[in-house]
């Protein structure tokens, strides 16, 4: 699995013009699910991904999680974080078939509540529009492979 997290101030997904998820401050996660991943993937870097010590503390250093500071998490479905890009035009065979990603992203969800934190989202598959206003800005890369 591969995700893109940017600490945020806040973010919204909307479908057609209707917002389907929106947070505060805390995560927005742009998450690819490739074909090796399983549920050892998704508990893993929900984990990883919860308890990452990104907030400013008092003496402003990335001293905190996303509970110390009662953060959220966005989670928008993204295939193309396993795009090839050996042409000009990206391929997106080496992302997870829809079988795989959307149980698996559920299940990444699932494990985000699971350790105590408010997930909204967006629809799997969906075309969606995504707006956050950027924090620091900090945007970190995770990779379970």
């Amino acid at each position: 699995m591969r995700a893109v997290v940017t600490r945020v101030k806040e973010a919204a997904v909307s479908i057609d013009g209707a917002v389907t998820g929106e947070i505060k401050e805390g995560f927005l996660v742009l998450l690819g699910v490739g074909p090796a991943d399983g549920e050892e993937e998704a508990k893993r870097l929900a984990e990883k991904i919860c308890r990452t010590r990104v907030f400013s503390d008092a003496a402003g250093k990335m001293n905190l999680a996303l509970e110390d500071v009662g953060g959220a998490l966005l989670v928008v479905s993204q295939f193309t974080l396993y795009a090839d890009l050996s042409s000009r035009r990206p391929g997106f065979s080496k992302a997870a078939k829809p079988a795989i990603a959307e149980p698996l992203y559920e299940s990444f969800m699932a494990h985000c509540r699971a350790l105590g934190f408010r997930v909204e989202h967006g629809s799997f598959g969906a075309d969606m529009q995504v707006t956050s206003v950027n924090d620091g800005p900090v945007t970190l890369l995770f990779d379970t492979e």
